[in-house]
């Protein structure tokens, strides 16, 4: 008798699925079959902001008089104790890369009609210093592109935008004290890559906007560049 080997591995993966079943990372449930990572019923009732429906939501709205940007948006609201803050979590703090990839390819087909970000030509995550690289093992914001690339059928540029300096944590300063933390700490790589290009900048949470105005005016300040913001939650 012949044995198919992907029979066998979904026998090993039933078997181990029931000694270890998958878990929401949300509310911690047992998933269902053709659930992946997040249950049905969290990825429903997620805190959507809808900010791509509006040009001037709050998120643009933190821009306004700093930095010219085409638009912005983000996924979910960072809000206390909600679940969209329990899967952050446990993306940054637990290693669930893959749940950063599901939530960009999920809101990237969200936004397929939305011609402010789909017109992008390319897609440049805020990244990590090399030595915080090394200690998580992954970019969460490099995560998340790929799902919104995908979604997009663009190209993530990983290169282009460096962190040369690995400065502290950016918990609970203020809008001034990161502006301060994060000044001076990024660099623009191959700058006649990015002339004349719709830039889709995209980090993982947005708090201030200090990160991301830093960035984003280093990247405005090459020829005829444009840019657009996404982000996967909105403190």
């Amino acid at each position: 008798m012949h044995i198919n080997k992907n029979m066998v591995g979904g026998i090993v993966q039933d078997f181990f699925n029931l000694l270890y079943p998958p878990l929401c990372a949300a509310c911690r449930s047992v998933l269902v079959k053709q659930e992946k990572h997040i249950c049905t019923s969290c990825l429903y009732n997620l805190p959507k902001t809808n900010f791509h429906l509006d040009m001037d939501n709050s998120m643009a709205r933190l821009f306004w008089g700093r930095i010219r940007i085409e638009a912005a948006a983000a996924c979910y609201y960072f809000e206390r104790g909600s679940k969209c803050r329990k899967i952050i979590h446990q993306i940054k703090y637990r290693g669930r890369k893959e749940l950063a990839l599901l939530i960009g390819t999920i809101y990237g087909k969200e936004l397929s009609l939305c011609e402010r970000f789909t017109s992008a030509d390319m897609i440049i995550p805020v990244p990590l210093h090399p030595d915080r690289l090394r200690k998580r093992g992954f970019n969460q914001s490099e995560w998340f592109a790929c799902g919104l690339a995908c979604s997009f059928d663009k190209q993530v540029f990983k290169d282009i935008l460096i962190r040369s300096e690995n400065i502290e944590t950016q918990t609970n300063k203020s809008r001034i004290e990161r502006w301060e933390n994060v000044e001076n700490s990024f660099s623009v790589c191959y700058p006649e890559r990015i002339e004349n290009k719709h830039i889709l900048l995209v980090d993982d949470v947005v708090t201030t906007g200090a990160t991301l105005e830093c960035c984003a005016s280093l990247l405005m300040d090459t020829n005829g560049v444009s840019l657009s913001i996404l982000t996967m939650a909105y403190a």
